[in-house]
């Protein structure tokens, strides 16, 4: 498997698996995918990761930031999605071990996720690299179908910048 930076020619395939993320009802509160240029402007440059195999594209990760206050341009939110033909494969594992090392390099120091309680492989992948639990948003948003749905708030600390 090849991890590398993601381009704009990707999205057809990054859109595809992004759409099988909303299929299971527990990855996002979208309920479509997103034009590129939207999702560009909502994403960070930096750290946008796609695993391939065999020319194939797996999964992708990226990252957004989670304000636009200054003091906190080192944190960011997770964006992390397996292709439905990939998942429980360790793609999500390698994936995510890559962001976290290219977020670190990039100077991020917190990094953090919203996994809907349904999600026990996401939750289980956090929990293996070092993310920790932070709490339970209770009914935080609304699906497309009008069901409130709790959020788990997963955080790492980046031992690198010297925080954690």
């Amino acid at each position: 498997m090849v991890i590398r930076e993601m381009t704009q020619s990707d999205w057809s395939d990054v859109a595809r698996i992004y759409n099988e993320g909303i299929a299971t009802g527990y990855a996002t509160f979208e309920t479509n995918v997103p034009q590129y240029g939207d999702w560009d402007k909502a994403h960070i440059k930096l750290c946008r990761l796609i695993a391939e195999e065999d020319g194939s594209i797996q999964g992708w990760a990226a990252l957004s930031p989670v304000s636009s206050r200054c003091v906190y341009g080192g944190v960011a939110e997770i964006s992390i999605y397996i292709g439905e033909n990939a998942r429980g494969k360790g793609v999500g594992k390698v994936l995510l071990a890559r962001l976290i090392a290219e977020s670190e390099q990039a100077g991020y120091w917190t990094l953090q996720s919203g996994i809907f309680p349904e999600n026990k492989a996401s939750i289980k992948l956090h929990e293996r690299l070092g993310f920790r639990f932070l709490g339970k948003r209770e009914s935080i948003g609304k699906t497309n179908d009008g069901i409130w749905k709790d959020n788990l708030l997963f955080e790492r600390r980046s031992k690198k910048v010297g925080i954690a």
